[in-house]
């Protein structure tokens, strides 16, 4: 198979976009639970890829997430058109909602913010 230098290019940012995203991680109920009664910081993040306040978060949240400190919070990344048992649990009422969990207990959240500080100040809660 002949590779062509776009092929070498496409790698690259595939790999650079997953280290970006090193703390992201699709939801799972056994993982939150456990990463939450190990009292780690946690946010789960419920994103819709049809809403257009998540498009503006996603890129946001992506960067802040690899800055120090905030590589050490695990942030679950909930489909909010298919974690309806979750979103009844946090009580969750519109995608683009981030929960913030810290030592195993919800600390805040926020909803629709699109301010690169205000993400940043709702994600340093679980700190």
């Amino acid at each position: 198979m002949k590779a062509f230098p776009g092929m070498f290019l496409c790698g690259a940012l595939l790999l650079a976009s997953a280290t970006a995203r090193a703390d992201e991680v699709p939801f799972n109920q056994v993982q939150f639970a456990q990463a939450n009664a190990a009292g780690k910081p946690i946010a789960v993040y419920f994103h819709a890829d049809w809403c257009p306040t998540c498009r503006v978060q996603q890129p946001i949240i992506d960067r802040l997430s690899a800055e120090p400190p905030l590589r050490g919070v695990t942030i679950f990344v909930a489909d909010y058109d298919t974690e309806t048992a979750l979103e009844k649990a946090l009580k969750v009422t519109q995608q683009s909602t981030l929960v913030i969990f810290r030592m195993g207990h919800e600390v805040g959240r926020s909803t629709g913010q699109t301010r690169e500080s205000a993400i940043r100040a709702t994600l340093q809660q679980a700190l």
